[in-house]
């Protein structure tokens, strides 16, 4: 893969003139570490001025300390959706939360005495914060609560942050929360627990709703590539602060990470309860097919596919063109094969194949969980080519993807592929490109999809071309 591939990957692309003002940054430090170190040594007032420079030094450190211990691991202004003050918006000009209130999500910790709690809720109170709903998580050291508030839409979030410091509420976090939050805690859970146990797919998506906004990456215990896998981890996993580590159901390492905000032992629990319910009940997907009618009059079938077509998808590969294989997996073609496995696992995404009436596949589309990113591919035989299914299977896709809540999708192709780029443009979705080295890298937008007019796997029978039907 290219270099902006490794990009949205985590791994950062290089460039020359990065690389010319990082050295000349380098040299200039020199220099002045340099000039700094002869005044010190020769000059007439060098252990005053190094005195001086320590006593800096402390003060900021210091400073540095308070400062955080007063605003926690609260995100940036622009992750949270935390708007201006009052004093910048324009007058006259108030807006929906301004009438009806705005909800935040906010975690803060409190000394484990009586009474400390009150105070913190009388000081929101002061401010006519209403606490629709609150839970505690104990810690060695005090308690974590955690809050959901309606709070008037005139009071920003650094109003409500300084309010619960002077309350005696330290490391407080808070992000603007929406209605889906104003279920319960056990309810929200035990449907979770429902979704993950209808479908292994659902199991990255139901930690994240259950954790919030976080990167979770499943490691296999032997990767597709060779080499050594992950460091294994104890039955029970392991809670590190921001990171917890389980044991993937399939082998391998499962990672969940959270900026800002540290995993407390009571989601640890209940993330690690999730994923041994998972465990239990192996893989799984859920049943359901749709009948497509090609233009020609032919009729296949749409429906899940996991492992266990492991075999008819090899068929199709071997069906395939080099060149269908090199624009699909960007590499050697020898190599497709092995990445199959992982493709189908239902552990890592979801998969639709459209099937013949005789039951080969001629067509796959895969949508992935990619860390805190989703990625879309499609794989058609090429006498299928041209026939509107690779359209059809990015269009479930991206509607399964709807309904899992994802904010965009993204596909890795070549430059070359005009299938992949028009299938894209098909979505009628807004579109980000960019291009490198051959590769091209195409996201769309999910905040304009809704389910309007995409069709959604297991809607029945259609026509290609046809607006899906809705039973």
């Amino acid at each position: 893969m290219s270099d902006v591939t490794r990009a949205k990957h985590g791994r950062p692309v290089h460039h020359w003139r990065r690389d010319a003002v990082e050295l000349a940054a380098l040299f200039t430090a020199v220099a002045v570490a340099d000039a700094v170190a002869n005044l010190v040594g020769h000059g007439p007032g060098g252990p005053a001025l190094l005195v001086t420079s320590a006593m800096a030094l402390a003060a900021t450190a210091a400073f540095h300390v308070w400062w955080s211990r007063r605003h926690g691991h609260a995100p940036p202004v622009s992750d949270t959706g935390a708007r201006p003050t009052a004093e910048t918006r324009p007058a006259g000009q108030p807006t929906a939360d301004d009438l009806a209130g705005a909800l935040w999500r906010m975690r803060t910790t409190v000394r484990d005495e009586p009474g400390s709690l009150a105070v913190l809720c009388s000081a929101l109170g002061e401010r006519r914060v209403d606490i629709l709903s609150l839970q505690t998580h104990p810690l060695a050291d005090g308690t974590v609560d955690e809050f959901l508030l309606r709070a008037p839409g005139a009071l920003a979030a650094a109003d409500i942050t300084r309010a619960v410091a002077l309350a005696g509420g330290t490391s407080t976090w808070i992000e603007r929360a929406d209605a889906h939050d104003l279920v319960d805690a056990p309810t929200r859970v035990l449907g979770l627990a429902a979704r993950t146990a209808l479908d292994t797919a659902e199991l990255p998506l139901a930690l994240r709703q259950l954790l919030g906004r976080c990167t979770i990456r499943s490691l296999p215990g032997k990767p597709a590539g060779g080499g050594p896998g992950p460091r294994p981890v104890p039955v029970e996993g392991v809670l590190e602060d921001t990171v917890m580590r389980l044991p993937a159901p399939e082998g391998g390492v499962l990672t969940v990470e959270r900026a800002y905000l540290p995993f407390t032992p009571t989601e640890f629990a209940r993330a690690r309860a999730l994923v041994e319910l998972d465990s239990r009940l192996g893989p799984r997907i859920p049943g359901g097919q749709d009948v497509l009618t090609l233009p020609e009059g032919n009729d296949i079938t749409v429906r899940r596919v996991d492992t266990g077509d492991l075999a008819a998808a090899r068929a199709m590969h071997e069906r395939c063109s080099p060149d269908t294989l090199a624009l699909r997996y960007h590499g050697p073609v020898g190599d497709a094969d092995r990445y199959l496995n992982h493709l189908l696992s239902p552990r890592f995404g979801r998969t639709l194949a459209a099937q013949t009436a005789s039951g080969r596949i001629v067509g796959l589309g895969h949508l992935l969980w990619d860390g805190d990113e989703t990625e879309v591919a499609l794989l058609v035989e090429d006498e299928w080519q041209q026939r509107g299914i690779g359209g059809e299977l990015l269009g479930r896709l991206v509607a399964l993807a709807v309904e899992a809540g994802c904010e965009s999708v993204y596909a890795v192709t070549r430059a070359s592929n005009t299938g992949m780029v028009a299938a894209m443009r098909g979505l009628g979705l807004p579109l980000d490109y960019q291009v490198e080295e051959g590769t091209l890298v195409i996201t769309a937008r999910l905040d304009a999809a809704h389910d309007t007019s995409r069709p959604r796997h297991g809607t029945g029978r259609q026509r290609l071309g046809d607006p899906a039907r809705r039973d």
